[in-house]
């Protein structure tokens, strides 16, 4: 068993390092910020390996949508957490994460579609029912990601300041 996690979690990283077309780095921003027009959509990837890595993640996510929205007002955004940093959105860290849980609910009455990796979940013994309301648990987080780069939206990956 556990060399099917392993196979199946190098998968998945083999996944995340595949070049993807309209995927920009958050160093990027500006010139996204800069267009002419708006892209079809914005999805923030958010891969990371500490369980309060969302602490700085959500906020500079929250920043950027911040801007993005403020140059481009409606866009169309959402938000795929699917590394260790996920599980800080469960039911059971709201006390722990407070003011990051505040901000992803806040995102989630703005509009912004925040969601997990449903297979990571499930490999610690978690589904949906861990996760509150505003939070979507997804099959599968690089298929999510996929879904919405089908639709045209560009991938802005979120890395450590």
């Amino acid at each position: 068993m556990p060399l099917l996690r392993s196979l199946q979690l190098s998968f998945l990283i083999y996944l995340w390092l595949l070049p993807v077309p309209n995927t920009i780095h958050a160093s990027e921003i500006e010139r996204l910020l800069a267009g002419a027009t708006p892209p079809e959509g914005v999805v923030f990837e958010i891969v990371e390996d500490d369980f309060d890595d969302l602490t700085w993640a959500i906020p500079q996510t929250r920043s950027y949508i911040e801007r993005l929205r403020q140059r481009f007002p409606g866009l169309d955004i959402a938000v795929v957490s699917h590394g260790a940093e996920m599980f800080a959105l469960k039911h059971t860290d709201r006390k722990l994460f407070l003011p990051m849980h505040q901000q992803v609910e806040s995102l989630h009455d703005q509009g912004v579609d925040m969601h997990v990796c449903g297979t990571y979940a499930q490999w610690q013994g978690d589904d949906t029912s861990d996760f509150p309301a505003y939070v979507d648990v997804a099959p599968s987080g690089p298929a999510q990601i996929n879904q919405y780069l089908e639709m045209g939206y560009t991938l802005i990956r979120i890395d450590e300041p």
